[in-house]
């Protein structure tokens, strides 16, 4: 079994999260600049086996996709061109940006550690891909 990988995707950087082979637990694993986001995934996927890759969906407040979905959606179509055997599916990501910030300062984050830009960013893709798996473990359980 592969490892699943979530991308909370910026126009400057990208966090990057990713499950163990389990598929338990999902881990930040790098923030990166997003015009290097191809590159790191083609290293990642030579050193890794990866079954899917989660890509955070930003909506607003009514469900609908947000602004940023108009450089987000011809990205993801460069990587599934880039990446034809790998497969790619969005994610609803209300308020990870918010969430990774209450989680740093909730796990004592020194405040100029949290101000270091990519912080949030990788964090966002933590709670992405654990928000993920959660809605997975529950469409399981639906299915009893």
């Amino acid at each position: 079994m592969g490892r699943l990988l979530a991308i909370d995707y910026g126009r400057k950087r990208c966090g990057i999260a990713a499950t163990d082979t389990s598929r338990i637990v999902a881990t930040g694993v790098a923030t990166i600049a997003t015009s290097s986001l191809t590159e790191f995934l083609k290293g990642y996927f030579s050193r890794e086996q990866v079954d899917l890759v989660v890509v955070g969906e930003p909506r607003d407040m009514h469900g609908d996709p947000s602004e940023s979905m108009k450089y987000i959606k011809p990205a993801v179509a460069r990587l599934c061109r880039d990446f034809p055997e790998m497969k790619f599916v969005y994610f609803d990501e209300r308020f990870t940006s918010t969430l990774a910030h209450r989680a740093m300062i909730d796990g004592g984050m020194r405040k100029s550690r949290r101000r270091v830009k990519g912080e949030a960013d990788v964090m966002a893709a933590t709670i992405i891909l654990n928000d993920f798996l959660e809605s997975q473990a529950y469409q399981l359980t639906q299915s009893i």
